[in-house]
């Protein structure tokens, strides 16, 4: 679930700080930089490990600040494929359950990756399993803040890098003012998430853990 990753990166030290230590003042901006950031493709950041080199520090003109190429090592976020996980269920939705892990959220089982046979109550906005018995069916929630036992089948990264400004001309009305295409939404685009786990709780031993346990 956690791993160390080697990272390399120029440090920028202030020279309101010049009086501190070196490698603590690489720390506290490695930290402030990283720490609770996802890095594409790499995980989401927790906390330094270890600083392995320092090359030499240069300041450049018109700047006072130093700074320093770091060697370091850093403790990240990054599941593996088919590593089994226990969290807490933060919500459902038509679109899966949605898991916390409690420093993460960005965690979703789909509709085709529960127990089955599942459904969703639009008006209690939950799941449930239709369990079946030789007594009959009986639906069983998957109410929030039930702790859950599942399968990380997939990783989602989405690169939320900065983009440069459109090359495109946006239409203008007769008064020269800019004016939005037809049929376009104004309202604010949903913010996507860098880093999503796909789970799956379908087979047998994964769910919730009040299931198994009576």
């Amino acid at each position: 679930m956690f791993l160390v990753v080697e990272m390399v990166d120029t440090v920028r030290i202030p020279p309101w700080i010049f009086h501190r230590e070196l490698n603590e003042a690489i720390a506290e901006e490695l930290n402030k930089k990283l720490a609770n950031k996802v890095v594409y493709k790499v995980g989401l950041c927790i906390c330094l490990y270890d600083i392995t080199k320092l090359d030499d520090s240069y300041i450049f003109p018109g700047d006072g600040a130093s700074h320093t190429k770091v060697h370091f090592r850093y403790v990240v976020f990054h599941p593996f494929l088919d590593e089994i996980l226990v969290g807490k269920i933060k919500g459902c939705s038509a679109e899966g359950v949605h898991i916390t892990l409690g420093f993460f959220d960005d965690i979703i089982i789909p509709p085709e990756s529960l127990q089955q046979p599942a459904k969703f109550d639009e008006a209690e906005q939950v799941w449930m399993w239709e369990y079946e018995t030789d007594e009959g069916a009986h639906d069983l929630y998957m109410d929030q803040g039930e702790e859950i036992r599942f399968r990380v089948v997939d990783e989602v990264f989405i690169d939320t890098s900065p983009t440069g400004p459109s090359t495109e001309k946006e239409p203008t009305s007769a008064a020269g003012s800019t004016a939005p295409p037809a049929g376009t939404d104004d309202s604010t685009p949903q913010k996507e998430s860098p880093y999503t786990l796909i789970g799956s709780v379908s087979e047998p031993g994964l769910g919730l853990l009040s299931w198994w346990n009576g």
